[in-house]
């Protein structure tokens, strides 16, 4: 999780390295490239590997867990991230061609993206049948709604100074 919380940060930051003059624009660039490589094809893709590997052999440990709601549920936030994960690999190619499509604000708020799988994969874990579904529903949209307002609240202030 630390490793996608990181490089959407690095591709804000590599966004935002574009705005600036050629010679720190080229330097930024080349830094920023190696370290997203480095961090997604070392440690990140690694970890998600070793993540899933210990994931399904849990599964397979103790298959009356694929019987319960909460697990269907848990899986299926897993895949987004798993989908997130491969998304911020195409991202990182990308940015590697000199192909930026997003603005510096959109990374931002994808970078909560993996802020509310977070959320939403250990809740249904630790709460699994303690809440009904309405309410663990409505609490992932609230949460997916602060940190989006927080988003927007920090680039005002950032915009600001």
């Amino acid at each position: 999780m630390a490793g996608l919380f990181y490089i959407v940060r690095l591709f804000v930051y590599h966004t935002e390295a574009q705005e600036r003059v050629e010679a720190e624009r080229k330097v930024l660039s080349d830094q920023f490239e190696i370290m997203e490589r480095k961090l997604m094809n070392i440690i990140s893709t690694p970890a998600m590997l070793l993540t899933l590997i210990a994931g399904i052999s849990m599964l397979c440990i103790q298959p009356e867990w694929l019987k319960q709601p909460w697990m269907h549920v848990k899986l299926a936030f897993v895949g987004g991230l798993v989908v997130y994960h491969f998304i911020c690999i195409h991202k990182m190619k990308q940015m590697r061609q000199g192909i930026y499509t997003w603005t510096s604000t959109q990374l931002r708020i994808w970078n909560e993206v993996a802020t509310i799988f977070l959320f939403a994969i250990v809740f249904l874990v630790v709460l699994k049948n303690a809440l009904s579904w309405i309410f663990g529903v409505l609490g992932i949209i609230a949460f997916s709604m602060i940190i989006m307002s927080a988003v927007k609240i920090y680039k005002y202030y950032r915009l600001k100074k």
